[in-house]
Order: C-alpha cells, then sequence, then structure tokens
C-alpha cells in the first residue's frame, strides 16, 4: 500500500459537534467505520470542488451532497447534465451489492426521496421554463456567450449604455437585434457616431453573433418572465430543503448559454439577497457542473467577474461547489476560494493528464499519502478529501470511500416527470412567455414614424413643385392669351382690303361718279328741249 496515514489523527481531525453531513469513512486498506469523513453545514459557504475522471464517481458524490444538505434544510440548486439527477425524487432501490457496500462502511442505508424542482432551459426540456432578460443578463456575461473578443464587449458595453439613455429594454434577442440594426442603418448612423468607439464593422459583428445564439435556444431563452432567483431557496413545510435541478438536453451544442446562465445565477442572487455572515447553515448550496465550460475561452473580465461573485457571495449565505475532472479547469484565482476539495481518481495516460496529476497533488496540504501514486489508485467511489473544519482550519488529507445515495440512482420515468412539471405552482408562475413593449417595438413605431414624417414632406414638396409649375403654366397661358388677343385687335384696325373695296371706298372713284353722273344728266336734259 502506498500510504500510511495517521487514522487518530483524521479521525480527530473530523470529530466536531456542529451539525454536518457525511462524505464517507476512511480507507486504511479497508474501511474504518469508526473513522467519519464529515464537513460542517457551517463551511459549506466557504465552496468546494468535486473533480475526477469520467465514471469514477463525482455525479454520485454530487446527488449524495445534494440530498443530505437538503434533509439539513438547506436549498440545492444543481444543473443535471446527464439525466442521472432526476432520480433524487424518488427512493432508491435496494440490492445485495448496495447492502454490502453500506454495510462495510457502516451506512445504516434507507431508501429516501427528496423534495425536487425541475426546470429547464427556455423550455428546452422537461421542466418550468427559466428565462432571463437581455438587460438583466449585461454586456459581460452576453460577451461570453457570443463568444466576442475585448473590445466586441467594450462595444456592447456601449451599446448598452445608448439603450439605458434612451430609455430602452432590452429583454429579448429581438430587441438588441433592433438596436444595432437600427444604429448601422442611415437612421441611426448619427446615435452610433455620437456613441464614440463604436464602429458600424463591429456593431455588424455582434448582430451576425445573434444569429448563432438564436440556433442554441436563445429565442426561447431570452424573455420574460424573468425567473427570480429567490425562488431556488425554498423548504417544504417539513422542513427540508427543495432541489433545483436544471434539465440541460444537447448541452453540447449550446455550452456557452448553460454555463453563463449559472453564473447569472449567482450574480442575481448576490444582488438580491441580504449580507448574512458566518452562518450555522447556509441558505443555498449551488453545484456547478462541468464548470471547464464556465471558464473555457472566457474574457479577462468574465474571470474577473466569477472571481469576485465567488469571493463576496458566501457572506450572502451561499456555497458554490465546482465538479469537473481536474482542477485545472478552474482559474487560480477561483480555485484559491473553494475551502473543500473532493479528487476522484485521476488518471496519467498522457503527458497532459500527468501535468494535470502533478498539478492536482500541489493543491492540497501535506500528508501521510504519496497523493500522486494514490490518486490513480482510488477505486470507484472513492476520493481524496479535505474541507474545513468548524473553526474554518483545513482537516487532514482522508482516503475516503464515500457513503451511498439514498435517493435513486436511475433516471426518472420521462411520463411521470412530465406529469409532476404540470402540476408545480413553478408553471403557472413561469410557464407561459410574455412579450411586452421594448426596444423592438419602440424602434419599429419611431422607424415607422420616421417614414411617415418623410413620406408626408416628400408629398409636401413634391406639391408645392405641382403648384410652383401649376402657378408658371398660368402665367405662361396668360401672357400667351395677352399676345394673341392684342394681335387679334390691330388686325381689326388695320385688315387688308381688296381691289373693289379699294375702288370703292376711294373718294376719288366717287367725284368722278358724280361728275360722269352729271354730264349724262345734262345731255339728256338738252336732247329734250331739242325736240
Amino acid at each position: 500500500m502506498s500510504s500510511s496515514p495517521d487514522v487518530a489523527a483524521i479521525t480527530k481531525g473530523y470529530t466536531f459537534d456542529s451539525p454536518a453531513i457525511d462524505l464517507g469513512v476512511l480507507v486504511d486498506g479497508d474501511p474504518v467505520p469508526e473513522a467519519k469523513v464529515r464537513i460542517a453545514l457551517s463551511m459549506l459557504n466557504r465552496h468546494g470542488l468535486v473533480a475526477g475522471a469520467t465514471g469514477t464517481g463525482k455525479t454520485k458524490t454530487l446527488q449524495l451532497m445534494a440530498e443530505q444538505i437538503a434533509r439539513a434544510g438547506v436549498s440545492v440548486f444543481a444543473a443535471d447534465i446527464k439525466g442521472d439527477l432526476s432520480g433524487l425524487a424518488l427512493p432508491g432501490k435496494s440490492s445485495e451489492k448496495l447492502l454490502a457496500r453500506t454495510s462495510a462502511i457502516g451506512q445504516d442505508w434507507q431508501p429516501h426521496g427528496c423534495p425536487v424542482e425541475f426546470y429547464a432551459l427556455g423550455g428546452q426540456g422537461t421542466g418550468v421554463p427559466l428565462r432571463a432578460t437581455i438587460s438583466s443578463f449585461g454586456p459581460i456575461l452576453l460577451s461570453k456567450v457570443l463568444g466576442l473578443n475585448e473590445t466586441q464587449e467594450s462595444t456592447l458595453g456601449l451599446v448598452f449604455h445608448y439603450c439605458d439613455t434612451q430609455g430602452l429594454p432590452l429583454l429579448d434577442l429581438e430587441d438588441l437585434r433592433s438596436v444595432l440594426a437600427y444604429l448601422t442603418s442611415e437612421e441611426g448612423k448619427a446615435d452610433l457616431k455620437n456613441l464614440g468607439g463604436v464602429s458600424s464593422a463591429t456593431a455588424g459583428v455582434i448582430l451576425r453573433s445573434l444569429v448563432t445564439l438564436q440556433t442554441q435556444g436563445g429565442e426561447e431563452f431570452f424573455g420574460e418572465p424573468e425567473f427570480d432567483s429567490r425562488d431556488l431557496l425554498r423548504t417544504t413545510p417539513d422542513g427540508q430543503g427543495v432541489i433545483s435541478l436544471l434539465e440541460l438536453p444537447n448541452l453540447h451544442d449550446r455550452p456557452a448559454i448553460f454555463s453563463t446562465f449559472l453564473m447569472w445565477l449567482l450574480a442575481d442572487l448576490f444582488h438580491d439577497l441580504p449580507e448574512v455572515g458566518d452562518v450555522d447553515k447556509p441558505k443555498l448550496v449551488f453545484f456547478f457542473d462541468e464548470a471547464h465550460l464556465l471558464f473555457a475561452d472566457a474574457s479577462k473580465a468574465f474571470l474577473q467577474a466569477i472571481a469576485q461573485t465567488v469571493r463576496l457571495i458566501r457572506s450572502k449565505g451561499v456555497g458554490i461547489f465546482f465538479v469537473t475532472q481536474t482542477p485545472k479547469d478552474v482559474p487560480e484565482d477561483v480555485l484559491a476560494q473553494l475551502g473543500s476539495r473532493v479528487q476522484h481518481q485521476l488518471r496519467a495516460h498522457t503527458p497532459n493528464d500527468a501535468k494535470a496529476l502533478k498539478a492536482t497533488v500541489a493543491t492540497y496540504p501535506n500528508s501521510g499519502y504519496d497523493l500522486a501514486e494514490v490518486l490513480q489508485s482510488l477505486g470507484i467511489g472513492e476520493a481524496i478529501v479535505t474541507v474545513l473544519n468548524p473553526d474554518g482550519a483545513p482537516t487532514p488529507v482522508a482516503w475516503t470511500r464515500m457513503r451511498a445515495p439514498e435517493a435513486s440512482m436511475d433516471p426518472m420515468d420521462a411520463q411521470m416527470m412530465a406529469g409532476g412539471v404540470a402540476q408545480s405552482g413553478m408553471m403557472r408562475k413561469y410557464g407561459q412567455a410574455v412579450n411586452r413593449d421594448s426596444a423592438y417595438e419602440m424602434l419599429t413605431r419611431k422607424l415607422e414614424q420616421g417614414a411617415a414624417a418623410a413620406a408626408a414632406e416628400a408629398q409636401r414638396v413634391e406639391q408645392e413643385k405641382a403648384a410652383a409649375a401649376e402657378a408658371k403654366q398660368r402665367e405662361k397661358d396668360a401672357a400667351a392669351q395677352a399676345r394673341t388677343q392684342s394681335r387679334g385687335t390691330t388686325s381689326s384696325r388695320r385688315a387688308p382690303q381688296s381691289g373693289v373695296e379699294k375702288v370703292l371706298s376711294s373718294p376719288t372713284f366717287w367725284n368722278k361718279v358724280i361728275t360722269v353722273g352729271g354730264q349724262i344728266a345734262r345731255g339728256m336734259m338738252g336732247t329734250g328741249r331739242k325736240r
């Protein structure tokens, strides 16, 4: 055997009077039932880590801790990544193998179910739909979801500021899309210029990133009614804490929205809960499964936000346990704040595995174990444990055989789960989506009013042009008519005469007529006298 534990010292280190949950018993070749490995309820808000390779028992440890914490009257939140935790609502089933294991560690195993509420992100899955608004998510968390770089994250922050100053509520993806589309349009060019530091190209990149988020279920997740994180802090009439399970089907298709939503929950809790300081037991214990997804490709601002939340939320009575494969999945600033460690088996099949093993060993206090060897030798359901005692000091490192969960370790029947969800009071509160007046509707009206005003102005200009043209035409017509009338009067006064008219109108002609007429008359008179 590659270990030489001080059984007496380890037993003493985990013996205290404060209320606690039992993790298991010390292994010294064989289990030592008298040497119980425990963690005080008062230390759960000092956070912790559950780590280990796939198939080594992390999920069962999560279930074991969750059911005991709930029975102690503390609310629990956990993400059900693989659908394995739904059995927490049902009593476990006895078997010969199970009883042999529990008997060996001195566990008085009794089947016991827990009060469970099932949730689903945006209604994708069987559970009460969980939604959050774009505004409450904020630019830093949203940037993580969208995969933006730091420059784009800064730009998104300015867009949020613009919406705040303009009174444009950002509730769903449609709202944010409409704002970005407006700022990159002809109508919004002036507003975009006034923002400063925001280029239309960067705004366009963010706009295109929203399309990807939509395919991950963002359309259903972002909106109202927004989930009130205080609804996680519920107990039953008999004093048990309610376990809230978030079902996450198709996690590989939308890892960012899952991990970032959990951070939003923590941030929202931090904002809403009062300071309580050190307490006998926490208000809520939060299990962050697949924690590596939270930190992957995270910006500096996002990592700072996580570290700050983890550091400060302890005083609000909330404990956080990160569940992942190796401690190196968690940033050092966060890892340094985790008081409890439950490390299941690690493998060193590759150089990266060996590096992770070495880093893990370095996170533990000195002990009588050769941890580099022991961590590779642990059986399924065994772990290397160290926690904080009620005085806040680290307990001795202990090779532990974990207790067996008393709730069912098999998933609940899908039809049974659906029936329970349908009858839930939370479903009545959050089941029906709401679409109230927000940025999209406001900008749509603004653009419609602008378009209507532009159309009216264009019509007015056209009418003025038509009136001016008509007036000008009337002036031309009047001038032409005047010229025509003028020419007509002149013609009537000076009309050209024909040859006959000229002769008849001539005085000379009539003088001649008179002269000739006189001569004829006198001739006729003379002729008459002769006869």
